[in-house]
């Protein structure tokens, strides 16, 4: 999971398993993000898989407003439209995403270690923020 800035430079990186949810790994890649950088965070931008009134509580009590789309059987809707509107800038995350996937060992795990293919990922997220400097 990658948590970037407005201009899609990453912050944050949390690698896990593939078989937990998101919501589960929001905290702990709001964890990976540096001290000073995550007490200016006011908002975070997510998918429908980060819907959970549990992180939603979570993230107010951090002082963080979550936007993110309910569900479809969600019964109790608590966000309006008007504060989605914002969830129009997600191809920021998107286009991060991409940016990662140009480098080829990130697409195509070929080290049987998670920590070399971790030094790659952290690799390229730093030549991301290069890039935008």
């Amino acid at each position: 999971m990658v948590l970037v800035d407005g201009a899609g430079v990453p912050l944050g990186v949390h690698l896990s398993s593939a078989n937990l949810a998101e919501c589960q790994l929001a905290e702990a890649t709001l964890a990976q993000v540096a001290k000073p950088q995550r007490q200016k965070l006011r908002r975070i931008i997510a998918d429908r898989g980060y819907d959970s009134r549990g992180l939603y509580d979570q993230m107010a009590r951090q002082g963080i407003e979550l936007l993110a789309p309910h569900l479809s059987n969600r019964t109790n809707r608590f966000q309006d439209g008007r504060k989605l509107r914002r969830y129009r800038r997600r191809w920021i995350i998107e286009r991060t995403n991409t940016w990662l996937f140009n480098f080829r060992r990130l697409v195509v795990r070929y080290e049987r270690r998670i920590e070399t293919y971790r030094a790659f990922l952290y690799l390229g997220c730093a030549l991301i923020a290069l890039r935008q400097f």
